[in-house]
């Protein structure tokens, strides 16, 4: 069974909007954010001039496109590389998938073939809206990634943020009621980084409530801890030793909503904040990017 869900009157109960904001404000967290912004900027640009398959849609919405980055010629050992899927952050609101290119060359150096999504943002969709988009680019990359050496029995998940939140929701995803040429198990395993799985908060969060507009319903629909526990699947969750004490739960609630079965890794990684976690992930012998390697790897 999903665990019992708090009432909203119970968490305003225990939580005031200026606390909900100073937990949930990154920004606000990091005041040097903005260098981390351009830096990231700076490297997807270059990132972007090499071998890639640029704003290949997948559904009908503005932003349903994703970018494509094949895996270098010859570092993979097998005929079709593994496929990472990296999900951006940014709350459901902000960023842009050109904005994370820099994740890809880490990998595809590495024989992986990675695929960055896009999406619509809040206000103009729902959280509900943007979960369906991401399962609509999982099932586009399982039908074309062979075309760019990628091997669509492999896929891995990687999600940062609201992007850890989407990883987490895709795994509970039947994929043979998405499409009838599906694999029921098309999507095993994901890694999310400083995820969210508890959405009530948010509806009460003021610097997040006014553009995700949450409703209760919606809450219950997208929150991966009010959910039973995929069938099949893992999930490594991660985040930060300087995140704030709310992320920490994030990470600590959904292994316990879902178990150690589902969710063997359930980590703090030390000295990384929200911004510095996505850094780790690219850095070659980083815990965080070995945890990656280790999903990469695993057998079709």
């Amino acid at each position: 069974m999903a665990p019992a869900r708090p009432s909203a009157a119970a968490l305003l109960a225990r939580f005031d909007p200026d606390w909900l904001d100073l937990m949930y404000n990154n920004r606000r967290r990091v005041p040097e954010h903005g260098a981390y912004l351009a830096r990231w900027a700076a490297a997807s640009q270059q990132a972007r001039t090499g071998p890639v398959a640029l704003d290949q849609r997948f559904g009908p919405g503005p932003q349903e496109t994703l970018d494509v980055f094949p895996a270098v010629p010859g570092a993979a050992p097998d005929a079709r590389a593994p496929v990472l899927v990296f999900i951006h952050g940014g709350y459901w609101r902000s960023l842009d998938k050109a904005d994370h290119s820099f994740v890809a060359p880490a990998f595809t150096r590495q024989g992986v073939c990675v695929v960055v999504p896009n999406y619509d943002l809040c206000p103009a969709v729902t959280v509900p809206d943007i979960a369906l988009q991401m399962v609509r680019a999982l099932a586009w990359t399982w039908r074309h990634i062979a075309q760019w050496g990628g091997d669509p029995s492999r896929i891995t998940v990687v999600g940062h943020s609201a992007g850890g939140h989407l990883a987490a929701q895709l795994l509970n995803t039947r994929w043979t009621q998405v499409g009838a040429d599906l694999p029921p198990n098309l999507l095993r395993q994901a890694l999310s980084v400083s995820g969210l799985f508890d959405l009530e908060p948010l509806m009460h969060t003021p610097s997040l409530r006014d553009a995700l507009r949450l409703t209760p319903e919606q809450v219950a629909r997208v929150s991966p801890a009010w959910q039973v526990a995929p069938a099949q699947g893992t999930l490594y969750a991660v985040e930060g030793g300087d995140e704030s004490s709310e992320f920490k739960r994030h990470n600590q609630l959904i292994r316990r909503a879902w178990g150690r079965r589902v969710v063997p890794v359930c980590e703090t990684l030390p000295g990384l904040n929200h911004f510095s976690v996505l850094d780790a992930l690219v850095q070659p012998g980083h815990r965080l990017n070995q945890l990656a390697g280790q999903l990469l790897q695993r057998p079709a």
